[in-house]
């Protein structure tokens, strides 16, 4: 009788063993069994925050070309923007009326139909050119995320890669401009005052990177443009002469070039000049003529020809490291995030056979990155 009950005593202790058993495997079952569903709901909701998120865009610059017709440039343009991974930019071309950027008319994929549909007729020397460039400058305003606007000739070249050109103009919130006190050459017509006093006019290369609160005063205005329509002319050749009146005194006629003048002029008249780097990043250099061949034929940048196109010209100007300005007496030491840099990204006239000789020298550098210093 007392082994029965021994007996029976070891088989309920063994039962209730099993039972504690069974629950603490149901119980490690749906901890594991809960943590891994918890897991799954965490990678989806993970999941579902990065495909919702918003994707950070970075701020873009938008290369403004003012152009006769076609880009002639245009492959070496397109190695350029080949460089860029991350859609930093836009393209927007200011040619004739009427003219259309397709497959005959470029090579490069990056400009086509990047013209404008609204452009004017450009004459050099006249207001038309400042009209470009603030058709130019409202169109690119239209993508908010255009933070910087550059404005290049159909000739000019870039001499570093994308990713050195985006970081040198957007390490600084100012425009680059150059911008120097006229006071030599007579284009200030008096006629301009008061709307335009003669301690507001600049003079300076047109080939400016505007920042995005200095191309949208460009745009709105309504002031200052109309008085260089009216009252910044320039100067006819001699062989012109004959066609309209012209005074015995030569030397008094005003000899106003409007794209040298109007955005430095706007921006010193609307107390912006803390907010520039009154300099250029374009290279240009100017023929040397003497007093009689600049009378009849005015002045003139240098072209690049082919003979001329080598990498030691090309060092040449990424040498320059500063700009001295006579009439202010005022020598620009060139920096980038205050450190010493080269004075210009980009330079002109290039003919097309030049261009390409140096893209196909390397003399460039587009196709690989540059030591940068900025």
């Amino acid at each position: 009788m007392g082994l029965k009950l021994m007996r029976r005593s070891n088989s309920q202790k063994s039962q209730h063993r099993w039972k504690i058993k069974v629950f603490a495997m149901m119980l490690l079952v749906f901890f594991f069994g809960t943590l891994v569903l918890m897991e799954t709901q965490y990678s989806r909701i993970r999941m579902l925050a990065v495909l919702s998120a918003p994707t950070v865009q970075k701020p873009k610059i938008a290369f403004l070309f003012i152009a006769r017709n076609r880009l002639p440039l245009d492959i070496v343009w397109d190695a350029f923007f080949q460089g860029d991974k991350e859609n930093k930019f836009s393209i927007l071309v200011h040619s004739r009326p009427g003219f259309l950027l397709n497959r005959v008319t470029t090579r490069s994929a990056y400009f086509m139909n990047r013209q404008l549909n609204d452009s004017v007729q450009v004459d050099w020397g006249e207001a038309s050119m400042i009209q470009a460039e603030r058709i130019l400058l409202q169109h690119a305003l239209m993508d908010p995320l255009n933070k910087r606007f550059v404005f290049l000739s159909d000739s000019c070249i870039p001499l570093y890669n994308f990713s050195y050109t985006y970081d040198y103009i957007m390490s600084t919130p100012n425009s680059f401009v150059d911008s120097f006190a006229d006071t030599k050459e007579g284009r200030y017509n008096p006629k301009m005052d008061p709307i335009i006093p003669v301690q507001s006019w600049r003079k300076g290369s047109q080939w400016a990177v505007l920042n995005r609160k200095h191309a949208d005063i460009v745009v709105k205005d309504e002031i200052l443009f109309p008085m260089f329509q009216l009252h910044c002319k320039k100067k006819p050749l001699p062989e012109f002469w004959r066609d309209q009146y012209v005074p015995p005194d030569t030397s008094k006629i005003h000899n106003c070039i409007p794209d040298e003048h109007y955005v430095q002029t706007l921006l010193a008249h609307e107390g912006l000049e803390g907010e520039i780097t009154r300099r250029t990043l374009t290279h240009t250099a100017w023929l040397i003529l003497s007093s009689k061949e600049r009378e009849r034929r005015g002045w003139h940048p240098v072209t690049y020809k082919l003979a001329d196109a080598t990498p030691m010209l090309i060092q040449s100007i990424k040498d320059i490291d500063n700009i001295y300005y006579e009439t202010e007496y005022r020598r620009e030491w060139c920096t980038s995030k205050e450190k010493p840099a080269p004075c210009f990204l980009f330079a002109r006239k290039f003919t097309r056979p030049a261009a390409l000789r140096l893209l196909n020298m390397s003399a460039l550098g587009l196709y690989h990155e540059e030591i940068s210093n900025v």
